[in-house]
């Protein structure tokens, strides 16, 4: 049974009326800045913490573990010190470009976990276009990027630019066609339908889920979101060996954490997306209210796989990323579209 949207929720526990318009417009601000905080905990808790833990771990070193139990109080010293560092602003930049450029790559993830069902009632809205609207949001932060790369009056930062373009390019058609072939087996761009229909068993225990299902796009769309988000072995706009740190390199202080926490959140939104239409959203076993513990658990699995990707995969040449991108993932992409197509067509 689907439960009722956040807003509703919310409104209804203290006591107000759902269909007052006023009511839901200030519910659904309170309900978008409890996800908010929510992402941007786990986001806190990844960036300065768990990265430096789990590729540690995979490289046979130490990492931190001096500052509180398990090292969990650096994510206190690194805002601290980040955050009172100062706000360096080269000559020649385009201002208005370089300023906004922080907040685009950041907010354009935090909106995709608005149509994101992650259980125990936490859904902040549930439209017909929900993966569409996903697709939308997250493509805005290569508009961030090119930006960022543009604006800093810097070579390396326009090389980053350049190959932000150029990768986002190349590797989201492929994660949009494979999201696509989700689409027709489930027959709904809606969110809350696309979890609804990996409810069923397939075999036995085994669920339903789309990564049972159609391994092979599964596979395909963890690829691509590597490219997404930037990791192993698609770090190419900004590869530190080769262009300092491409379209971050003039930023500092408070711009540089924006810039930052907006990339884990957009490997956290990729393992949203990747936990909604191929790992059952937040499907587990228990009651329902421990929907969310799953749901976290399964894009805490996509963070794990990333950061073994950063540690253990090279990163490949810019000339072969893009030949991997055109001539390997949208080919094989296509064909996984069109062949899904046809073995729905047929069941049909």
């Amino acid at each position: 049974m689907q439960s009722a949207p956040l807003p509703e929720t919310l409104a209804n526990l203290v006591g107000l009326d759902p269909n007052s318009t006023p009511v839901m417009i200030v519910m659904s601000l309170v309900g978008a800045a409890l996800i908010g905080t929510l992402m941007m905990t786990n986001t806190a808790l990844a960036g300065p913490w768990a990265k430096r833990k789990i590729t540690a771990a995979f490289t046979d070193r130490i990492a931190v573990d001096r500052i509180g139990p398990y090292g969990l109080f650096i994510i206190v010293a690194d805002a601290v010190r980040l955050l009172s560092k100062e706000l360096i602003v080269p000559d020649g930049v385009d201002r208005p470009a370089w300023d906004l450029a922080p907040l685009v790559i950041a907010s354009s993830a935090l909106l995709g976990f608005a149509v994101i069902p992650m259980g125990s009632g936490i859904h902040l809205a549930d439209p017909e276009v929900g993966l569409a609207y996903v697709f939308a949001t997250a493509s805005i932060a290569s508009v961030g990027l090119v930006m960022a790369g543009y604006a800093s009056n810097n070579k390396y930062s326009f090389l980053g630019g350049l190959r932000a373009v150029a990768q986002n390019v190349a590797y989201e058609i492929p994660l949009i066609l494979t999201g696509a072939s989700v689409v027709i087996f489930a027959g709904s761009l809606q969110m809350s339908e696309i979890v609804a229909a990996q409810q069923q068993a397939l075999i036995g225990p085994i669920p339903s889920w789309y990564a049972f299902v159609n391994p092979f796009a599964f596979v395909l769309f963890m690829i691509a979101n590597l490219a997404e988000v930037g990791r192993n072995p698609f770090d190419i706009p900004e590869a530190p060996t080769e262009i300092v740190a491409g379209y971050q390199t003039e930023y500092s202080s408070v711009y540089f954490v924006l810039i930052y926490l907006g990339e884990f959140i957009h490997i956290f939104l990729g393992g949203a997306i990747i936990a909604t239409i191929f790992l059952g959203g937040p499907a587990g076993p228990g009651p329902a209210s421990l929907g969310i513990v799953w749901f976290l658990v399964k894009i805490w699995g996509v963070f794990l796989f990333t950061q073994w990707a950063r540690s253990a995969v090279p990163r490949v040449r810019i000339d072969q990323l893009i030949e991997i991108g055109w001539k390997g993932m949208l080919v094989l992409s296509l064909a996984n579209l069109l062949l899904t197509a046809v073995i729905v067509g047929v069941i049909a």
